[in-house]
């Protein structure tokens, strides 16, 4: 899917994080990654809920969030809207899934916030330190890269 072919993928579109961010509010570009120190130039979104529960979980934990907040700090799933055209997430698509079974986009506009999801289903800490394991393994290796 491109950016010249992404009119036919409909919603709804979710993004997982861990930022506070208002009803209305636009979800926008330049800023620093959950995942590396860069900013990044697209904006990131799916179609899967469980993706982007894995995005707030991880943004949390990965700032040490959930340990500072008494374990409250498992992040934030918002319902999106892109407001501009969007292409897979090539850091997904293909290379770890083939296709795009996640559902997993890319943007370089603004995602207006529509909502947020309040009782998203979380993983197990167990489940959750097995991912985290297995980032840490890929910084390790130099294959914690991010095509943006």
């Amino acid at each position: 899917m491109t950016y010249e072919h992404c009119d036919h993928v409909t919603g709804p579109f979710f993004h997982g994080t861990r930022a506070r961010v208002a009803v209305g509010e636009e979800l926008v570009p330049g800023f620093r990654s959950n995942f590396r120190e860069a900013a990044l130039r697209h904006v990131y979104f799916t179609g899967v809920l469980e993706t982007a529960v894995w995005g707030a979980e991880l943004a949390s934990a990965l700032r040490g969030e959930a340990e500072q907040l008494g374990g409250e700090g498992r992040g934030h799933v918002y319902v999106v809207e892109p407001l501009g055209p969007f292409e897979d997430d090539p850091n997904v698509t293909d290379k770890k899934f083939p296709g795009n079974p996640t559902r997993s986009y890319r943007t370089l506009h603004p995602l207006r916030v529509l909502g947020e999801v309040q009782d998203w289903p979380g993983h197990s800490p167990e489940v959750l330190q097995g991912m985290l394991d297995g980032l840490a393994r890929l910084r390790e290796q130099g294959l914690d890269v991010i095509e943006d």
